[in-house]
């Protein structure tokens, strides 16, 4: 084991550098282990009940999350580390360009040079299974003697020269992957890294997939994994495709649809509801539960329904549920006096508040998010493909221990947008707004990955989601942060009989106790609706338009709608949905449809052309 003393953010160590990453330090090339092989005595815990409950795993005990060790100032001898495992284990050498995965151990420490002083270079090109989201060392040696060309002669299938092999550029043969070739010196085999690329290109010379990572041992692998590999760069993004899951540490709240389902729950004709199954009887008997309770003999049935189809929601959702409530309870109450890590002053529209009538007619109220705790946890990873198969974070074989997800906490701020629940059904309502949000239904419906990890694209989710986008490029303007240090919550469901229609946009910073108020000053209504207005002003015209908003069909598996880099795309760091599910079209109106928001511009610039 070698230390290599260098220094990462605590939040590089969820993301981007989590476990399962590759990272380049000073020349060499690591990867992170999973946290099994943490020192948990150095890692400290953090604690947040609402977020350890969405990460508890089928037959394993209560999940743990951990943040990563840390110091303060210059880095002691002694000072807690994370371990990394050095990949690609095949490196050349910059001046004798031998080719080899041996390490020069120098007076008992390793040095990443070769025995002619020059620097072991990482090799660009790694394995990663299709499907398993596994990741492995192209075998070179075995690779530069395979093939199915002239150059494999029987010398050269019984080549030993296993010190023999160089990694060389040849001029002469052009530039690109044909310029670069591993030649063995024993033999005088030479194979062009060309060769690597094209479907099947490994599986033809006989590489097969190890079935494990990097830092597990041969013998943990307990079936062959036979899906093929293929050939990428070392650093391509889609050798790692984190899944993290956050929460905001808020007062655990119900929403009224909770609380409805609850009371039906405990109700002592419920049983009787549940076995009857959709008899005959069922009306009956919600309409007793119904008039008790004071609700409708459709809430009842809505809850038997739920239950019955075992709907589970994701994590994610009824981890909103708890903080929708929260914030709608604090928009209520005003200013806050509460001494917590959740601190909001509320406001709520009324006829004094001043701004367009078509915008001010769609909002509830806000909120001054002055202070606000997030946990982030990294639950695991997948490679090459969304719908490859999920890696955890922990990958301990022991079913005692309780497993540990890396973690991190942030306090920041934040503004808070309610918007008009009554207001919103009626505009879902019409046909062509349904319609326009169809295409994107259809589209993440007939993706396995998308159904099970991105929220189904109602109307309300797509508009708020891009009046969100929007908020956020205009605060990068206005509020002294970059647009890339802002983060965004989107509450939009019609799932529930109260809804949600809201959106959080807030900065958090996770080696800091609290950020700088440049968001806080902008979320009152004085400030806030002019900043709304002034974003929508700024998705009006994209520059490239009209493409863009005649447009049905952008963005990574055309799961956007009219929104481009030019009008709506943020940071994909920003974005809930990875820049997807987006549309200027349902925000500001089309030729064919109905805009949230529509009325707002022309009834502005209307109102400048009489003056």
């Amino acid at each position: 084991m070698q230390k290599i003393r260098h220094d990462l953010r605590l939040s590089e160590t969820v993301s981007p550098f989590g476990v399962g990453a590759i990272v380049d330090i000073r020349g060499e090339s690591l990867i992170a282990p999973d946290t099994s092989w943490w020192d948990r005595r150095t890692a400290p815990e953090i604690h947040c009940d609402r977020l350890v409950d969405q990460l508890i795993q089928p037959g394993r005990p209560r999940p743990v999350l951990r943040q990563a060790p840390a110091h303060a100032g210059v880095a002691g001898q002694d000072t807690a580390s994370l371990p990394y495992w050095r990949f690609p284990a095949w490196r050349f050498c910059e001046r004798c360009l031998k080719l080899s995965k041996l390490t020069t151990i120098e007076k008992g420490h390793f040095k990443n040079r070769c025995s002619c002083g020059g620097a072991l270079v990482p090799m660009r090109y790694v394995a990663v299974c299709k499907t398993g989201s596994h990741i492995q060392d192209i075998p070179w040696f075995m690779w530069a003697h395979r093939g199915y060309d002239k150059g494999v002669s029987d010398e050269v299938r019984v080549c030993r020269s296993y010190k023999e092999l160089r990694f060389v550029r040849a001029n002469s043969r052009g530039e690109g992957l044909a310029s670069l070739r591993v030649v063995c010196d024993g033999c005088g085999r030479s194979r062009s890294l060309a060769d690597l690329m094209g479907e099947g290109a490994l599986h033809r010379d006989g590489i097969r997939c190890d079935g494990r990572q990097p830092w597990e041992p041969a013998e943990s692998v307990s079936s062959a994994c036979e899906a093929d590999l293929t050939a990428v760069q070392r650093g391509a993004t889609g050798n790692y495709i984190a899944e993290r899951v956050s929460a905001l540490d808020i007062p655990e709240e119900k929403s009224r649809s909770e609380e409805v389902s609850d009371q039906v729950r405990a109700h002592d004709y419920f049983a009787r509801l549940v076995d009857d199954n959709g008899g005959p009887k069922s009306e009956m008997i919600a309409g007793w539960i119904a008039e008790e309770l004071g609700v409708t003999p459709e809430d009842v049935l809505a809850v038997v329904l739920a239950d019955s189809n075992e709907r589970g929601d994701t994590g994610v959702r009824r981890l909103k549920d708890g903080e929708w409530a929260a914030f709608v309870k604090k928009t209520e109450s005003g200013k806050d006096t509460e001494l917590s890590d959740f601190v909001v002053d509320g406001w709520l529209v009324n006829s004094s508040t001043r701004g367009p009538e078509d915008l001010t007619s769609l909002l509830v109220g806000g909120g001054q998010v002055h202070r606000v705790r997030e946990v982030r946890a990294l639950r695991g990873f997948r490679r090459h493909d969304p719908g490859a198969a999920f890696i955890s974070a922990d990958l301990g074989q022991d079913p005692r221990r309780r497993p540990v997800f890396p973690s991190i906490e942030l306090f920041g701020e934040g503004i808070f947008l309610q918007f008009d629940e009554f207001a919103l059904r009626a505009w879902e309502q019409l046909p062509d707004v349904r319609a326009r949000a169809q295409v994107l239904i259809d589209r993440r419906d007939r993706l396995d990955w998308a159904r099970s990890r991105l929220d189904t694209p109602e109307p309300r989710l797509i508009a708020l989601h891009t009046i969100a986008h929007l908020l956020i490029r205009r605060l990068a303007f206005a509020s002294g942060y970059s647009s890339a240090a802002l983060q965004e919550r989107i509450y939009a469901s019609t799932e529930r009989s109260e809804g949600m229609a809201g959106i959080l946009v807030y900065t958090a910073a996770g080696d800091a106790q609290g950020t700088l108020g440049g968001l806080v000053r902008l979320g009152g209504p004085e400030a806030l609706i002019p900043l709304l207005v002034a974003a929508l002003d700024d998705a009006d015209v994209c520059s490239n338009d009209p493409v863009c908003i005649e447009s049905d069909r952008q963005g990574a598996f055309q799961l956007n709608l009219s929104a481009c880099h030019g009008c709506a795309l943020v940071s994909e760091t920003s974005c809930e949905f990875g820049n997807r599910l987006l549309d200027r079209q349902l925000v500001l109106g089309g030729s064919e449809v109905t805009g949230l928001l529509a009325g707002v511009l022309p009834a502005i610039r209307g109102g400048l052309q009489s003056l």
